[in-house]
């Protein structure tokens, strides 16, 4: 009588080359995260941050009057009205869960296709939002270099353009905990978002507090994005 061993803890062709692709994305940014080389997508990162804080405002029925992202990898969105204590959170929080929406966008051609789309829309229209020219730069830069990749994989064999989203999703969810980190946590500035938020919450918490919630959730958002990253692809 023959016996039929199933290994169900193991992890299929596609959700190994998933691991792979998450592992070597992280690498290669804790490699290079001094070098000028990950400057444009740490600048993407922070420009996520701002247009989260201008979704967050116009769900809010507020209205964005501009965004700004510099060079020094700093950014500044103007508001008026809204629901303050939404509009705060969402730069950290909305950064992180745009990354865990790119990461499981990569998972298929399909929704690679459509991350890419909107990520270009979203470029388009804060071309018109934008009060400085380099947040204008930034946003054409990524715009061609979009479509670039995006013409290579519809014209090659290799699918750049899902490994390209993947490395934006990774990218932004390091970076933002990251941020969370250096911003609210080890030095604490005082005009942070986090700080703000605490003299306008009821709750007793103060803006390192803020910071560590916070940090926790964006780390939950990179734990489960790539869990369910590879409950998609079984």
């Amino acid at each position: 009588m023959a016996v039929n061993w199933e290994l169900r803890g193991c992890c299929d062709h596609d959700q190994r080359i998933f691991i792979a692709a998450v592992g070597v994305s992280t690498v290669v940014i804790l490699l290079l995260w001094r070098t000028f080389l990950l400057t444009p997508f740490k600048l993407i990162t922070v420009f996520l941050h701002e247009t989260s804080h201008a979704l967050a405002c116009k769900l809010t029925c507020g209205d964005v009057e501009g965004m700004q992202v510099h060079a020094n990898e700093g950014g500044v969105t103007q508001t008026r009205g809204g629901i303050y204590w939404i509009i705060l959170p969402a730069g950290y929080l909305g950064s992180s869960f745009w990354g865990m929406v790119f990461i499981l966008a990569s998972t298929n051609l399909l929704t690679t296709r459509i991350a890419a789309g909107c990520f270009i829309l979203a470029l388009f229209i804060v071309l018109f939002v934008a009060e400085n020219w380099f947040l204008r730069w930034l946003c054409l830069g990524f715009i061609v270099f979009i479509a670039v990749v995006w013409v290579i994989q519809e014209f090659t064999s290799f699918h750049v353009l899902k490994y390209v989203i993947l490395f934006i999703g990774v990218m932004n969810s390091l970076f933002s905990v990251y941020d969370i980190y250096d911003d609210l946590i080890s030095r604490r500035v005082n005009t942070s978002d986090a700080e703000k938020f605490a003299e306008i919450c009821p709750c007793p918490c103060n803006g390192f507090a803020w910071g560590v919630i916070w940090g926790f959730i964006s780390f939950i958002f990179l734990c489960a994005s790539i869990y369910l990253g590879l409950v998609i692809l079984s």
